[in-house]
């Protein structure tokens, strides 16, 4: 059978009449819709070696029959064969399934925000394009050697439910990350944007080159506390955690967040918001579920205000509660993800940070990091892509990769925040999130070992 044509929204819309004919109305269902393309352009050696590109079909149903629950998804050509099977097989799972008390019901008819990170240059890009990028990247690195990929997507969205609510979106997102390497070091640079003609090529070869020759012929540094520079990555990471595992309404709901509403938790200067609706973002105006994704502040000069919810946390919370829009595919069991964080920057240069540390430890990145403890958020991991010593407000000297473990919370507490950087980068995280954050001057930092013990 041929697929549905007409678009993500024909697609759910398919999807709910098939589920209504085969339970003359009686199941609650929502449907979530992706379509569009992702390309990517890999390269090692300082060379080409991979161009891929697929089409992106990909269907979420998930239903409520008799108070019974089920979901599940399909990747590919949705012809009405396929999505008769996809409605048959959740209906036989819903069938089966225990009393779901927990069930909050279906999203009810709710303007969606005209969110629309889009670019038709990005959305109708080719390989040689991407090959552009992936040129200007080596050739500024001139005699390293460069590894890394250009990656572009466009996508179109839509949700439909069996209570009349409907939202559709689109976006697209741009990505250039690479590494250059000298015999004894290597370093990387990376871009985001949801325009590929942003994408300066140049501009992250010649940043990854200059860190990985500063960052050659490294020497050990004792273990012990340091004032640090994190850069935008290793920033990322660190927020990455407090969203996980403290902004997530299900882990304060269960006692793991370290979030005391109302309190002075953090330095005045830091302020965070989860706001899809930044000009420097990327992403849909609207989760899994339906909700839009309205802007939330969490933190505000350093007090904790808000918290992240889907529309089962918020159910389970009480007291009025309402989802901010954070539901994402399969996250029942950890509640709401962060999709849009964006750190308020502050006024210091990169020179002028490093300016402002008599002796400290400069981090471009990390990884490897493990939670140790949720409720107090204390992480280990390592450095990773170029760690130096400061003295006297210079770069000092390369330092080998350090072991730190470290609560990621206790680093941002009242007075522990020195500077911030005036130079916010849009990373992508590994938890369907994206994260607009500065380089951040911190008053103490614990490392525990080189990066062999």
């Amino acid at each position: 059978m041929a697929a549905v044509t007409g678009g993500a929204s024909a697609v759910a819309e398919r999807v709910l009449e098939i589920v209504r004919t085969r339970t003359s109305g009686a199941a609650e269902a929502e449907v979530s819709v992706r379509r569009g393309t992702q390309a990517l352009t890999r390269f090692a050696t300082s060379f080409i070696h991979q161009n891929v590109a697929e089409d992106v079909s990909h269907v979420v149903l998930r239903v409520a029959l008799n108070g019974r629950v089920a979901s599940s998804s399909l990747d590919g050509p949705a012809d009405g064969n396929a999505l008769t099977r996809l409605v048959d097989n959740v209906l036989a799972a819903a069938r089966v399934a225990p009393i779901d008390d927990s069930w909050p019901g279906l999203t009810p008819p709710t303007p969606i925000p005209p969110i629309d990170h889009w670019d038709e240059g990005t959305a109708r890009c080719g390989p040689e394009d991407r090959a552009a990028r992936v040129r200007a990247f080596v050739d500024a690195a001139q005699d390293l050697e460069t590894a890394g990929f250009c990656s572009t997507g466009a996508i179109e969205a839509a949700f439909a439910n069996s209570a009349g609510h409907s939202a559709s979106g689109r976006m697209t997102e741009a990505t250039i990350d690479g590494i250059a390497r000298t015999p004894t070091a290597d370093s990387s640079s990376r871009r985001t944007s949801a325009r590929l003609s942003d994408i300066d090529g140049g501009v992250a070869g010649a940043e990854a080159a200059s860190r990985a020759r500063a960052a050659s012929d490294p020497v050990d540094l004792e273990p012990g506390r340091y004032e640090v520079i994190l850069a935008p990555g290793a920033v990322s990471n660190l927020f990455t955690f407090l969203f996980v595992h403290g902004f997530n309404a299900k882990a304060v709901e269960e006692g793991r967040s370290f979030v005391r509403l109302g309190e002075q938790q953090f330095d005045p200067s830091i302020s965070l918001r989860d706001d899809v609706a930044d000009p420097g973002m990327i992403g849909l105006g609207f989760d899994v579920e339906g909700t839009p994704r309205r802007r939330v502040d969490l933190v505000i000069d350093g007090v904790s205000r808000a918290i992240l919810h889907t529309r089962r946390t918020a159910r389970a919370s009480g007291g009025g509660a309402q989802s901010t829009g954070h539901a994402v595919e399969g996250g029942g069991p950890f509640g709401a993800l962060g999709a849009s964080l964006v750190v308020a920057p502050g006024d210091r240069d990169h020179d002028a940070l490093i300016a402002g540390v008599s002796r400290g430890v400069y981090v471009v990145d990390f990884w490897y990091t493990r939670i140790l403890d949720p409720k107090t958020q204390v992480v280990t991991g390592l450095t990773r892509n170029g760690v130096w010593l400061i003295e006297d407000g210079r770069i000092a000297r390369a330092l080998t990769n350090m072991r730190f473990t470290q609560s990621f919370a206790g680093a941002l507490t009242p007075g522990a925040v020195k500077a911030i950087g005036s130079d916010p980068e849009l990373l992508p995280s590994g938890f369907m999130s994206d994260l607009l954050v500065p380089s951040l001057h911190l008053a103490s930092w614990n490392f525990t070992g080189g990066a062999k013990g």
